[in-house]
Parts: structure tokens; sequence; C-alpha cells
């Protein structure tokens, strides 16, 4: 509810979740992913630097806030990650990161992904350096970049055969649902991506 304390919308989420806790990294738009081997108890922000959380602990949820990034679930038997992945991320490897940490934490079959609401390929324009960093994707029209589009060609070169996008622009989206930091600027709100093992 507007105007309700961040504590009490945290301990609502919570509990929605069903989880004792939630990790947050300290975003840099980067590739690095944390992994999260001690039970987090509240709704823990900053838990170390990086664009990812996985874990496998149970009652544990990764998180990562956006706003025209995209929020990524990837998870398997075993482990989840969420990934926030913006251009940078993406073109530094936070994908193939965020499936790396998942192996590591001892998943071995098949992955699944989500691709949360971003800046979509209707509306995402960026500079000629940008999407030169994406020329092998098929994911340029003109000036605009299709995040998405990238995300799931990375996620299926890393080997996730299962990728759904959700197809939400949070730049265009009817009734303004979404926080966006093109449309609204840098003092915008933040939406959050969740991934938990059950």
């Amino acid at each position: 509810m507007p105007g309700e304390p961040l504590q009490v919308v945290q301990q609502r989420l919570l509990a929605q979740l069903g989880t004792t806790g939630v990790a947050v990294p300290r975003q840099v738009h980067g590739a690095a992913v944390v992994a999260v081997t001690e039970p987090t108890v509240g709704y823990v922000v900053g838990v170390s630097e990086g664009d990812g959380v996985v874990t496998s602990l149970q009652g544990v949820a990764g998180a990562v806030h956006v706003a025209d990034c995209l929020p990524i679930a990837v998870g398997g038997r075993g482990a989840v990650a969420m990934l926030h992945a913006g251009w940078r991320g993406l073109a530094d490897g936070v994908v193939a990161e965020g499936v790396r940490g998942l192996r590591a934490a001892g998943v071995r079959g098949a992955l699944g992904a989500a691709i949360g609401p971003g800046a979509g390929g209707c509306c995402y324009e960026t500079g000629d350096e940008v999407r030169a960093r994406f020329a092998g994707y098929a994911a340029i029209n003109g000036r605009l970049l299709d995040l998405a589009a990238v995300a799931a060609a990375q996620l299926r070169d890393a080997g996730v055969d299962d990728v759904r996008d959700v197809g939400m622009c949070t730049i265009c989206s009817p009734g303004r649902r979404f926080f966006s930091h093109r449309s609204d600027g840098a003092a915008t709100g933040r939406q959050g991506g969740f991934a938990w093992l059950r």
C-alpha cells in the first residue's frame, strides 16, 4: 500500500514468497554473480557487489532491483539464480556467469529461465557504440536494441533449454505499470525480480 514503511512492505513480501530471507547484491552493471551460501534473515540489500545471486538454500530468495534492465531468473534442480541484466551486464557476460554459478552450486540437469519486464526492442534506443557490442545478435532494428532477444540467445548459448520471456516493455507498457529509468529519470522507483527454491 502507498505510504507504508519499507520494513512493513518487505515483511509482507517475505510472507508472500514463503521465505525467511531475501538477498540482493549491490548492483554495479557488471557480470559478477554472488553465491549466497549462508542463511539470510530479512530483506538484505548489498550482500556483496555483483549483478546476480545464486543460492541453493531453501528459504532464501535471490533478488535484483530493476527499472529498464532485465530481471532474469534461471534455475534447475537444487539451485536458482536471479540476474540483473542491462546492456553492460549482457555485453560483459552476466548470463554465462549466472549459469556457471548454478553449475558450481551443483545443478547438473536441465535449466529453465524466465526473462522479466525490461526496456523492449520497441523503445530501447541506443548509441552506435552500444549496438556494436551486439552486432552478432538478431536484436537490432535501426537505433533500437532488443535486450530480451540478446538475453534469450545468451541463455541458450549457455545451455538453458527452456527460455521464456514475458514480453513486457517497462517504457511503453499501458497504464505505466512499471518503473522506467528511461521514461521517469534516475529518481524513479525499482521493481524486484525474485528466484527461490520451494
